[in-house]
């Protein structure tokens, strides 16, 4: 990943951080997951099993992903509702 993120790459990742899990709602923190690393707005609030678990996550056998049949758009499309939500209410 590329360390020169801007101020406001830096303060969207934070922000998704704070959210829930797209994939299975464990509640925040969460980790950012860039769905492409040069793209630093597209990533996606996943929990460490969903991000980086060996069995349930993106990173590993993916177990989660095909319980919620969701693939990483459908989890792009849950953190950017969420976080349109939290603008919505004042929460940002």
């Amino acid at each position: 990943m590329n360390n020169k993120l801007t101020k406001g790459e830096r303060e969207w990742i934070g922000r998704v951080k704070e959210l829930p899990c797209s994939v299975c709602a464990a509640p925040p923190p969460s980790d950012a997951h860039h769905i492409k690393q040069s793209c630093s707005y597209a990533v996606v609030a996943l929990c460490k099993s969903c991000h980086q678990g060996s069995r349930m996550g993106w990173h590993g056998e993916k177990a989660a992903w095909r319980i919620a049949k969701m693939q990483e758009i459908d989890a792009l499309n849950v953190t950017l509702k969420n976080l349109a939500s939290n603008l919505i209410t004042g929460k940002l």
